[in-house]
C-alpha cells in the first residue's frame, strides 16, 4: 500500500492546531520589530476608528441643540471626524505595508524548509510518494501560512481589539443592559459559528483529499503521456480523473449549502442583537436619558462592531481550512528519514577507493530477502562487473553503496571506513553513477551536464561532452547547449540521455564510478564509442559495473554472477566461460539473440560482441 496515500487519507485526524501555530511563530519572530510596530499601528487605527462615533455624536448633538456658530463648531468637529477617518486608514495601510515582509518571508522560509526536508527523506518515501498529491499539499500548505497571518493580524486581532474598546465604552457610559446585550449577541454568534463550522469541516477535508488525488492522477497521467497513448487509454484516464472530481464536486456542494445555513444563522443572530440594542437606545431617548447623538453613537458602534464580526465568521471558517492545510504540511515535516547520519558521523576520507562488501544481507521487506551473505571487494583502480538474471539484486548493490538503504546485516567499507558511520553527503561526493534510466531536468543540456559540478566552467562541460561523444550532436542542434530537453528529458532519445548522464559523471570525476546498465539504450556503434569513453574515464578509478549485456564487461578485472541474492560464480570473462555455469549459459543466450554484432578482441581471443 502506498504510504503517502495512508497519510493523506485522513488529513484532519489528530490535528495539532495549537502546536502548529507555535511552530510557525519562530518564522514570524525573525522580524519581531516589524511585528511589534504592526501591532502598534493596529491599536492606533482602532482607537481612531472607535473615536469617529464620538465625534459624530457631538456633531449631531451640536446641530440638534443649535449651540455655537454653525460655521465654526460643526466645521471643527467635521474636520476632526475626517482626521480620525484618515488616521484610521493611514495606520491600517502602514500596518499592512510593515507586516508584508513578515508575512511573505514566513511563506518563503516554510516553503524552503519543506523543500529541504523532502530532499532529506529516504528513497523509500520517494518511491511511495504521489508527486501530484505532494505538490498540491505543499502549495496549499505554504499558502496557509500567509492566510493564517492575514486572518490573525488583519481580521481577528482588529476585531477583538475593537470589541474590547466598544464594550469598555458601553460599560462606562451607558446602562449595563447595553453591554449585556452585546456580550450575549457576540457569545451566541461565536458558539453558533464554531459549532456549525466544526460540523462542516469534514466536507472541506474531503474536498482537499479529492483535490489532491485528482491532481495526483492528472500529473501521473501527463508524466506517462506516451504510455497512455500506446494503449489508447485516454478514456480510462479521463474516467478515473472524472470519478475523483465527482467526489470532490459532491463534497464542494455540501460545503457550499452548509455555508449558506451558517451565513443565515449568523445574520439572524446579528439582526436580533442590533434590533434589541436599538430598542434600548430608543427607549433611552424617549425617557430623556440619552440624546439623539447617543442614539447615533450606539448605532455607529454597533455597525463598526458587527460588520467585521460578520466577516469574522467567514474568517474563522477560512482559518480552520488554512489550519487543516498547514497541518498536512507539518505532518510531512514530522516524517523522519529511514537513513540518518549517526551523531558521531565524520566525513568520508577517500585515499584509494577500496570498496568492500562484507557478508551483506538486505531485504526491502523482511519476508523477501534480496541479498544473502554477499561478500566481495573492488581494489583501487579495478573494474568489477556484476551480472545475473533480472531480480537477482544487481541494482540493489548500487543503492546500498550510495546508502539509499542501510544493510540488514554485514557492512560496506570504503578505504576501511564503514559507510554507515560517515556523512551521507561526503559518501555521495565520492561516488558517481550513470543510471539505467536517466532522468533529466526540464532545462538546457548545459545545465544538465553542469549540474554534476556547479563550480565547473563552460570549457569543462564541453570537454566532458566530447569525452561522452555527444558534443557534435549538441552542436548540431539549433540552440546548441542551450537546448531545453523537456520534462524528464523526453525530447532526447534514450541513447542521447545516457550520453548526457555519462558526460555528467565525467564532469564530476569521482573516485568511485558506478555504471548501472550504462549503455542499455545505445545502438552497437554508439555503444562501442561510449564503452571506449568509459574505459578512459574508468582508468585510475574504482569501478562497479552492473550489466545486462555481457559484451560490455568482458574486459572487467573481475565478474560476479549474482543469482537469488547470492554470488554463485566469480572470475574473469574467460574463466567464467570455461566454468560452463550460469555465466556461460547467459553468454550463449545473448549470442543467439545478437548474431550480427561485431567481434572484439580480448586477450588475443576473438569473441562475438
Amino acid at each position: 500500500m502506498n504510504h503517502y496515500i495512508r497519510y493523506e487519507s485522513d488529513p484532519h485526524n489528530k490535528r495539532k492546531d495549537r502546536q502548529n501555530l507555535q511552530r510557525m511563530f519562530p518564522f514570524i519572530w525573525e522580524y519581531k520589530g516589524r511585528v511589534l510596530f504592526a501591532l502598534l499601528c493596529l491599536i492606533f487605527s482602532k482607537l481612531a476608528v472607535v473615536g469617529v462615533p464620538f465625534i459624530l455624536k457631538d456633531v449631531v448633538d451640536s446641530l440638534g441643540l443649535g449651540k455655537g456658530s454653525l460655521l465654526t463648531l460643526p466645521l471643527a468637529l467635521l474636520l476632526a471626524y475626517g482626521a480620525l477617518r484618515l488616521a484610521g486608514s493611514l495606520f491600517n495601510e502602514l500596518r499592512d505595508a510593515v507586516f508584508a515582509r513578515v508575512r511573505y518571508h514566513a511563506m518563503r522560509r516554510v516553503s524552503t524548509r519543506v523543500f529541504h526536508h523532502l530532499h532529506q527523506l529516504s528513497l523509500s518515501f520517494h518511491l511511495d510518494r504521489h508527486t501530484g498529491n505532494i505538490s498540491r499539499d505543499l502549495e496549499r500548505g505554504a499558502g496557509s501560512v500567509s492566510s493564517i497571518l492575514n486572518y490573525l493580524v488583519f481580521n481577528i486581532l482588529p476585531t477583538i481589539a475593537e470589541f474590547l474598546l466598544v464594550a469598555t465604552i458601553l460599560l462606562t457610559h451607558y446602562e449595563t443592559r447595553f453591554a449585556i446585550a452585546i456580550f450575549s449577541t457576540v457569545i451566541l454568534y461565536f458558539i453558533f459559528t464554531f459549532a456549525i463550522t466544526e460540523w462542516r469541516m469534514h466536507f472541506r477535508h474531503e474536498m482537499n483529499a479529492m483535490d489532491s488525488e485528482a491532481n495526483g492522477r492528472a500529473v501521473d497521467a501527463l508524466l506517462n503521456y506516451e504510455t497512455v497513448k500506446y494503449f489508447n487509454n485516454e478514456a480510462l484516464e479521463l474516467r478515473r480523473y472524472d470519478q475523483t472530481l465527482d467526489k470532490w464536486e459532491t463534497a464542494a456542494v455540501r460545503s457550499q449549502t452548509s455555508m449558506s445555513l451558517l451565513n443565515f444563522g449568523q445574520g439572524g443572530i446579528i439582526a436580533i442583537g442590533v434590533t434589541l440594542i436599538m430598542i434600548f437606545a430608543g427607549q433611552g431617548v424617549v425617557r430623556g436619558e440619552m440624546s439623539i447623538g447617543d442614539l447615533v453613537l450606539v448605532n455607529a458602534l454597533m455597525l463598526q462592531l458587527f460588520m467585521p464580526l460578520g466577516f469574522l465568521g467567514i474568517v474563522y471558517r477560512q482559518l480552520k481550512y488554512a489550519l487543516a492545510d498547514m497541518d498536512l504540511m507539518f505532518k510531512l515535516l514530522e516524517r523522519q528519514s529511514d537513513i540518518l547520519d549517526s551523531e558521531q558521523a565524520e566525513r568520508l576520507k577517500v585515499s584509494q577507493g577500496h570498496v568492500q562488501f562484507e557478508h551483506v544481507g538486505f531485504a526491502y521487506h523482511a519476508e523477501r530477502p534480496i541479498l544473502k551473505d554477499v561478500s566481495f571487494e573492488i581494489h583501487p583502480g579495478q573494474k568489477l562487473a556484476v551480472v545475473g538474471p533480472s531480480g537477482a539484486g544487481k541494482s540493489t548493490l548500487a543503492r546500498l553503496l550510495f546508502r539509499f538503504y542501510d544493510v540488514s546485516s554485514g557492512r560496506i567499507l570504503i578505504d576501511g571506513q564503514d559507510i554507515s558511520q560517515v556523512t551521507q553527503q561526503s559518501l555521495r561526493e565520492a561516488i558517481g553513477i550513470v543510471p539505467q534510466d536517466t532522468v533529466l531536468f526540464n532545462d538546457s543540456i548545459y545545465y544538465n551536464i553542469h549540474y554534476a559540478k556547479p563550480d565547473a566552467n563552460r570549457d569543462d562541460v564541453i570537454r566532458a561532452a566530447k569525452l561522452a561523444h555527444i558534443h557534435e550532436f549538441i552542436e548540431s542542434l539549433p540552440k546548441g547547449y542551450d537546448t531545453v530537453v523537456g520534462e524528464r528529458g523526453l525530447k532526447l532519445s534514450g541513447g542521447e540521455k545516457q550520453r548526457v548522464a555519462i558526460a555528467r559523471v565525467i564532469l564530476k570525476n569521482p573516485t568511485i564510478l558506478v555504471f548501472d546498465e550504462a549503455t542499455s539504450s545505445l545502438d552497437s556503434q554508439s555503444e562501442q564509442a561510449i564503452l571506449q569513453a568509459l574505459r578512459e574515464v574508468a582508468e585510475n578509478h574504482t569501478t562497479l559495473v552492473i550489466a545486462h549485456r555481457l559484451s560490455t564487461i568482458i574486459d572487467a578485472d573481475q565478474i560476479l554472477v549474482l543469482d537469488g541474492g547470492k554470488i554463485v560464480e566469480q572470475g574473469t570473462h574467460r574463466q567464467l566461460l570455461e566454468q560452463k555455469g550460469l555465466y556461460e549459459n547467459l553468454w550463449q543466450l545473448q549470442q543467439e539473440h545478437q548474431p550480427d554484432r561485431p567481434a572484439v578482441t580480448v586477450d588475443s581471443k576473438v569473441v562475438v560482441n
